[in-house]
């Protein structure tokens, strides 16, 4: 089976407990997880056995859906202070990735403006609103890639960091959507070069492996190495994703996103941003309001490595991701349409703020 047909995130049949794909374990080991308690779901998102903004926010979704399955108060205002007690603590998993909080605060919508009816109604209800974020989810990402593929010519070399892609969503990705949507469309003729992203190797191991296993003309290049390639004429695009984007088009993204930024301005390419509007917040001004996760050391010591790389004892600085400034970015692309600067005009036009 490709892994465009799997599921990264679900509920199983019998709604007993939410199945994850553990992309810690990609590419070597294709193993699906069955969580059940909601401790468990909020190790999975905390250690990216689950990952990627869009998928973080349909597990948020699915897994509150299945705690209130397991509360049982039968009135209401003990329901609710049960639900939102866990809706705190699984908020607590990651800072940086605004679909966590937008997928909690859709979902304690969905109970506050059902409070006259019966609570086992109330939990059915949740159960829908899940699966409702994921079946938009799916749509978002088609249409990102649709406007995405406009923008492709036959030929184009393409550049992306990190993994967006359907690993990091319900299903097409955001930045890899474009990618998908052109092989459905036919064209067959362009290529894309994955920077490997260090530490954790998203793009090594995650986008790398989900392209080349879709067809896709595919080349790994270690992230210091994106600049050579620049250079020599092999990019003519770069898509990207997103985990938050501020009102002045400010955007948060995996580590290194923003060095391919300045790389893409200084050569004259076209940077690309590819951004669902639930990751849009309208409450961060600009990006220096975005908080920034810092991960634990051995990421970058010894993870990966048969044997500890660096210095016992060495100070390690390991920020999860890095802001990208609007000035570097030629256009951000959601469901809604291509937004350009100045992007607080452009959200506002679309209804997005």
């Amino acid at each position: 089976m490709r892994v465009l047909d799997l599921d990264t995130v679900r509920l199983s049949e019998d709604r007993s407990c939410l199945e994850i794909l553990d992309q810690t374990l990609l590419p070597g080991t294709v193993k699906v997880l069955r969580l059940e308690k909601i401790e468990d779901i909020f190790e999975a998102i905390r250690f990216l056995r689950v990952r990627g903004a869009p998928a973080i926010g349909v597990c948020a979704g699915y897994a509150m859906a299945l705690a209130a399955s397991r509360i049982d108060e039968k009135d209401y205002e003990s329901f609710l202070a049960a639900f939102l007690e866990k809706k705190t603590y699984l908020a607590g998993a990651r800072p940086t990735a605004v679909n966590l909080f937008w997928a909690l605060d859709r979902m304690e919508r969905v109970l506050r403006e059902n409070a006259d009816s019966p609570v086992p109604e109330i939990k059915e209800r949740l159960f829908a609103e899940a699966q409702a974020i994921r079946d938009e989810d799916v749509a978002i990402s088609r249409r990102i890639g649709e406007i995405g593929f406009s923008l492709m010519k036959p030929g184009d070399g393409i550049l992306t960091h990190c993994n967006a892609g359907t690993l990091a969503t319900a299903k097409y990705g955001t930045a890899t959507a474009p990618m998908y949507v052109a092989w459905e469309n036919g064209m067959r003729d362009f290529r894309v070069y994955c920077d490997e992203t260090r530490p954790l190797l998203q793009g090594a191991r995650l986008t790398a492996f989900e392209l080349q296993d879709a067809g896709i003309d595919t080349t790994l290049i270690c992230d210091n190495m994106a600049s050579a390639v620049m250079q020599a004429g092999r990019v003519k695009l770069v898509f990207v994703g997103c985990d938050r984007v501020a009102r002045n088009g400010d955007t948060a993204n995996k580590i290194g996103t923003s060095g391919v930024a300045i790389l893409a301005k200084h050569y004259g390419i076209p940077f690309y941003v590819c951004a669902p509007t639930s990751t849009i917040d309208p409450a961060i001004a600009t990006g220096a309001e975005i908080p920034i996760e810092e991960r634990e050391s051995s990421e970058v010591t010894e993870m990966w490595y048969q044997k500890r790389m660096a210095p016992e004892g060495v100070k390690v600085y390991n920020p999860a991701f890095d802001v990208t400034d609007h000035n570097l970015i030629t256009g951000i692309i959601t469901e809604r349409g291509l937004c350009r600067a100045p992007y607080e005009k452009a959200f506002c036009e679309l209804g997005i703020l």
